[in-house]
């Protein structure tokens, strides 16, 4: 069932499955919503109380104007996602990333660490494009990525470029590039992805977080998390090179870093049934060792 819960005024959207266990906590990645986790969802609701919500500016939920009101950062994300735990879900949780949604887990754990027991990071995005990377980039990267940023600032060219991407047919493109299993890419998907694309605001957020290029790293909040990780990485995933990601198992608090072969960007929607196991194996082993109270 889906569920509307109002956050600093504004309403974000959310659904729940399970009623016992643990509670897990799904936080989806850039453009997409909770229908993103709709495969692993039940899978996983036999054992736990799993929650998978909209962020602010996707998905249903609402989509205000970045400005003075609301900043579209990943400390804004990770106050949404803590205060979801404390208000809605009434216990700390394990918090399950894809993509952005890894960042946003880890700012979540660091910013709220009573409300979270775990961060599990599937296909974290590495924030390439940021500006402390930018500069270790070749002089055609980093001068066409900043051109394209700017150019996006210029609120006319930024909304035709919205328009031209959010198509059917471009967005499938883009998913059968980020997706090792072409069959998962089905007219469902696209749909549940194009849908909040014409929603007013839909545009405007979308805009800002493309030129958003500060903020933390993935490994500025590895270095301060204060419960421990799992890492998951989709081998063929080609934005976020699992070459790349390997260095995140680097931190203390990351207990595993698992490959997943046959999947790209997005196992949880590609391999479902083989991120469950993993999970449960990994959540059961950090309750078997938690010290009792």
């Amino acid at each position: 069932m889906v569920h509307t819960w109002t956050w600093r005024t504004y309403p974000i959207t959310y659904v729940q499955e399970g009623s016992q266990g643990p509670a897990i906590v799904l936080v989806h990645g850039f453009g997409a919503s909770w229908g993103h986790w709709r495969k692993l969802m039940p899978l996983l609701a036999d054992r736990y109380q799993v929650y998978a919500l909209d962020l602010l500016g996707f998905g249903a939920s609402a989509k205000p104007a970045p400005g003075e009101a609301i900043a579209y950062t990943f400390e804004t994300w990770g106050a949404l996602v803590g205060d979801f735990c404390r208000e809605v879900v009434q216990a700390p949780a394990t918090v399950v990333g894809n993509s952005i949604g890894c960042v946003v887990a880890m700012q979540t754990a660091v910013d709220y660490p009573d409300w979270v027991r775990g961060v599990a990071l599937i296909n974290c995005s590495l924030r390439l494009l940021h500006d402390r990377y930018r500069s270790t980039l070749p002089w055609f990267r980093r001068t066409g990525a900043g051109m394209m940023q700017s150019m996006l600032g210029v609120q006319w060219l930024g909304r035709q470029f919205f328009q031209a991407i959010a198509k059917p047919k471009t967005v499938r493109r883009i998913l059968l590039q980020a997706y090792a299993q072409p069959a998962a890419v089905t007219d469902d998907l696209v749909t549940m992805l194009m849908t909040p694309a014409a929603d007013v605001g839909a545009a405007d957020v979308f805009l800002a977080f493309t030129r958003y290029s500060q903020g933390p790293l993935p490994e500025d909040l590895l270095a301060i998390l204060p419960c421990p990780a799992l890492i998951l990485w989709g081998v063929a995933d080609p934005w976020e090179p699992i070459d790349l990601g390997r260095r995140l198992a680097e931190f203390d608090c990351v207990d595993a870093f698992i490959p997943l072969e046959q999947a790209g960007h997005c196992p949880q929607d590609e391999v479902p049934e083989v991120i469950a196991p993993l999970l449960h194996d990994w959540i059961s082993q950090k309750q078997a060792i938690a010290p009792s109270v």
